[in-house]
């Protein structure tokens, strides 16, 4: 059942790069292929150092039993398991798939949290990276945007969220489930025409000019460009944005727009207001190099020369 050797020094590798080596890591195990590659290469590259677990959702019929065959399986392997159920108020009936999303973040944060485990591993790939930017894309999103789910970062001020295959593609993960002789759930679901990763998902398998690994290639430079252009805005926001009165003075002069744009999203991070989203926000830069005035977020913001952040002003009501 331990996949080949190969195969576990390279995810060691790829895990070592985003933990520290010897480092408890949880894994989030739903039982497809994806998923149980993770763990079997997981359990092989950190042995006694694995957690695992599985969400129920409890939103289609046999999810119990699906959790429970993965909870056997890490019982053959000498991993912990736990099966952490869905506590929906009321299930959802519609944008299904962000909800369980929410839902599956939210109990395995708070798992690994109370088990004290510093790291949570999920199983993207490449061609769930190549699904994301393809779906961005459609969406008009930016540099940001463009750059898909990055290997790692915080899911909560005590835990890391991190992606060890992003490098690997599903043809892989599959082969090394099939080769330990494993039945991985199929989820009907990752097929439904209804949802906007599966439309893309069956676009992708179809065209034979897209190739994953070299769309995912792509999200990963733009990542690296995102990052670079968070470094060049940090002595911007130290020489061009000043607090003044109860409110943010910004300097936007002959900088790039993308700058611009980053200078004002830290404004409003500097007031403790809400991230507008990327569009609202493109719309309100340019209003304020029209010299116009524009309220998103509670906020209140002016243009011209330099530009001006504040509160919104209460408004007033008539009696």
């Amino acid at each position: 059942m331990k996949p080949a050797a190969e195969a576990v020094q390279r995810f060691a590798a790829d895990l070592d790069s985003l933990t520290a080596e010897g480092e408890r890591v949880a894994v989030a195990v739903s039982g497809g292929p994806d998923s149980l590659a993770l763990l079997l290469l997981a359990a092989a590259a950190r042995p006694r150092l694995v957690d695992a677990a599985t969400v129920d959702h409890g939103l289609r019929e046999g999810s119990r039993a699906e959790a429970e065959m993965v909870a056997e399986l890490c019982a053959t392997l000498g991993v912990h398991h736990d099966i952490l159920t869905a506590d929906w108020i009321v299930p959802p009936t519609a944008n299904i798939q962000a909800e369980a999303r929410t839902m599956r973040y939210r109990l395995l944060a708070g798992w690994a949290e109370q088990r004290g485990i510093p790291a949570l591993a999920t199983a993207h790939h490449a061609d769930d990276q190549a699904e994301t930017l393809l779906m961005r894309l459609a969406r008009g999103a930016g540099v940001r945007g463009l750059g898909g789910v990055r290997t790692r970062r915080k899911l909560t001020e005590q835990l890391m969220l991190v992606r060890p295959l992003l490098a690997w593609r599903k043809s892989e993960l599959v082969a090394i489930v099939e080769a330990a002789g494993l039945n991985a759930i199929d989820d009907p679901g990752n097929r439904d025409p209804r949802h906007d990763r599966s439309r893309i998902r069956q676009v992708l398998e179809q065209a034979d000019w897209a190739d994953p690994a070299r769309l995912a290639a792509s999200a990963a430079a733009l990542r690296d460009a995102d990052e670079a252009l968070d470094w060049a805005l940090a002595p911007l926001v130290e020489a061009r944005l000043h607090r003044v009165d109860d409110g943010i003075s910004i300097d936007p002069s002959r900088l790039p727009r993308e700058l611009q744009r980053r200078l004002l999203s830290a404004a409003f991070a500097e007031l403790g207001a809400s991230s507008p989203r990327g569009p609202e926000l493109m719309r309100a830069l340019a209003v304020l190099e029209a010299g116009g005035t524009a309220t998103l977020s509670g906020l209140l913001m002016i243009g011209g020369a330099k530009w001006r952040v504040s509160p919104e002003p209460p408004r007033l009501h008539g009696h």
